[in-house]
């Protein structure tokens, strides 16, 4: 099987899972945090789940009865996450002949995508997939390369988004950026912005932009800016 590798944006995109266990629960987890608004059906939950509704009471609607073949209509995506294989499956139908999007834990076959195991710094997001031929190994890679991509990834990202969005509010063309984004990855502007160098960012800054970002020429002010979205 070769998947299509995709970033699906689902804020404010109605959402089921159906399960109300630990793998229901880190589903619903990752839809809440990407914006989703989700029901979960399941006769019970688990406390973490109960829990979840009370903070998240506006996107979050737990149900509490079996499942029904009609709970699919209308969903951006659904989720099984039970312990009946059959259910599962009778989900994946459903789905199926709705034309929705399908995930079945554990049951790559009866899936219209996988889910992959991932790391996510801020806005830097690493996917990694066997193709559903061995999630251990996945989860093992993961666990390697969360030691090499620390939190600095996140801070830096802000800083190039905020660069990023000042330049195309002064209607640089894009292709005019790639030669300074370029310089300033190959300055290391990583490793001071690990080493929480400041002093050291601005000069970087000023040397490789010029006047490009006029007075804002600030990594605490533009990472503020990418922040306004």
């Amino acid at each position: 099987m070769k998947y299509y590798p995709v970033c699906l944006d689902v804020r404010n995109k109605d959402c089921l899972v159906v399960g109300g266990g630990q793998v229901a629960s880190r589903k619903v987890k990752t839809l809440i945090g990407c914006g989703a608004n989700v029901t979960v059906i399941a006769p019970c939950f688990s406390g973490e789940l109960t829990e979840m509704e009370k903070s998240n009471d506006d996107r979050l609607h737990l149900i509490r009865r079996a499942y029904e073949a009609g709970d699919v209509a209308g969903r951006f995506l659904v989720i099984g996450a039970t312990d009946d294989e059959a259910e599962n499956r009778r989900i994946s139908a459903d789905a199926e002949k709705n034309n929705i999007l399908c995930n079945i834990a554990d049951v790559p076959d009866a899936c219209s995508f996988i889910l992959p195991s991932i790391i996510r710094r801020g806005d830097l997001l690493l996917a990694i997939s066997t193709s559903g031929n061995s999630p251990a190994f996945a989860k093992h890679l993961r666990k390697t390369l969360e030691k090499e991509f620390g939190e600095e990834y996140t801070d830096f990202l802000r800083l190039m988004g905020g660069i990023r969005k000042k330049l195309l509010a002064a209607r640089h063309a894009p292709e005019e950026h790639k030669p300074l984004f370029e310089a300033l990855i190959e300055k290391d502007l990583l490793e001071l912005v690990k080493n929480n160098q400041t002093t050291e960012i601005n000069r970087l800054l000023r040397e490789v932009m010029g006047d490009e970002l006029g007075d804002d020429c600030d990594c605490h002010t533009l990472m503020d800016t990418a922040n306004d979205r």
